[in-house]
């Protein structure tokens, strides 16, 4: 492993880390502004043109306010938990493709971390470690309210990560990889896999939702009840760790929606650029395209947020146990009787 290798892929995980904390900073201004438009306000406007420095006076406001530590025997499990939250949030960045390659100075770079053979694998293991942040801090608050929170969010992405990991069963038996970067290499043009599992899709979305703690699936820090769930005893940046874990979980979230569904970077006629304008452009756009994919799915977020209130307990855990999980087992036999007859058809020579 030569030098240069180590020098390009730290560059690129540096970039990546920054492009999803800047996204997960933005959202919060994202978030204010649709929030404002869905309500016939104006939204965020006084610190920077149109508001947009408001993220910054918001993390400078986060660090300059007072450390409140409750009362608890588990100080070091405290300042463990939103380190945990923060750090699985930015970790699952690293298998995604952002590009296919840039020939930069007669060398090929790739727009990618690190491609591992099972990455989506990777995605859901990360994904499952990063409930122990907040189980973590929930506990080790010392308050019934943060504890109550703490177990919700436990629960709730327990049985949702199953319906979750079912619903990929499906697109996998389709595509027959776990590596992100294939999955997208396969979707070209308009290819989508989308069109294919739409079912699939469906529930992969409304996981995703669930796996966020996002409305209508808030119940871990719903404030008309817990007051601000597993995060109330935080304060200082401490709690901006969570706040900006959540951001950064959406922010991947709907990358890992575009990639797996959507096509990724892939446009309409990106190969005729490839052939007629230059690698370089065409990937380019195609970084273009990921990320106009990607704010698509973070207004959903949004919208969502503001427009449909939040279940109950009990109706969260019926949709996910008696609904999503034998949904997404028939999606998968009706998937394997598809290729089956293919397969069929295919050996016969019809």
């Amino acid at each position: 492993m030569d030098s240069a290798f180590i020098i390009e892929k730290s560059v690129i995980i540096v970039v990546v880390f920054a492009v999803t904390m800047i996204m997960a900073m933005y959202s919060t201004w994202a978030e204010r502004k649709v929030a404002a438009f869905l309500q016939d306000r104006i939204g965020p406007n006084r610190a920077g043109w149109g508001g947009l420095l408001q993220p910054l006076a918001d993390g400078m406001k986060l660090f300059a306010k007072e450390e409140f530590e409750p009362n608890t025997p588990n100080r070091f499990l405290f300042f463990v938990g939103p380190a945990i939250a923060m750090s699985t949030a930015l970790m699952t960045s690293a298998v995604i493709p952002w590009g296919d390659k840039l020939n930069i100075f007669g060398k090929d770079i790739i727009l990618q971390a690190t491609d591992i053979d099972v990455s989506l694998l990777y995605i859901f293991g990360v994904v499952s470690v990063g409930v122990y942040g907040i189980m973590i801090g929930g506990w080790a608050s010392n308050n019934k309210f943060s504890l109550m929170g703490a177990i919700r969010a436990a629960s709730q992405m327990v049985s949702y990560e199953v319906a979750m990991g079912l619903s990929m069963i499906a697109l996998l038996m389709m595509t027959g990889t776990l590596s992100l970067k294939e999955i997208s290499m396969q979707q070209s043009g308009m290819n989508w896999n989308v069109f294919y599992q739409p079912l699939s899709f469906l529930i992969f979305l409304i996981c995703a939702f669930a796996e966020t703690n996002r409305t209508p699936f808030d119940l871990a820090e719903c404030e008309s009840e817990l007051i601000g769930g597993y995060h109330t005893e935080y304060s200082s940046m401490k709690m901006g760790f969570y706040l900006f874990a959540e951001y950064a979980n959406m922010f991947i979230s709907s990358t890992i929606l575009s990639v797996l569904f959507f096509g990724g970077y892939n446009y309409p006629g990106m190969q005729w650029m490839v052939e007629n304008v230059g690698v370089n452009t065409a990937n380019l756009l195609g970084i273009v395209a990921l990320f106009v994919k990607i704010c698509g799915f973070i207004f959903f977020y949004m919208w969502i947020r503001w427009t449909i209130p939040r279940f109950r307990y009990d109706q969260l855990m019926h949709l996910g146990w008696r609904i999503l999980i034998p949904l997404s087992i028939l999606n998968i036999i009706i998937t394997g009787i598809v290729i089956l007859r293919g397969e069929i058809a295919t050996y016969l020579g019809f």
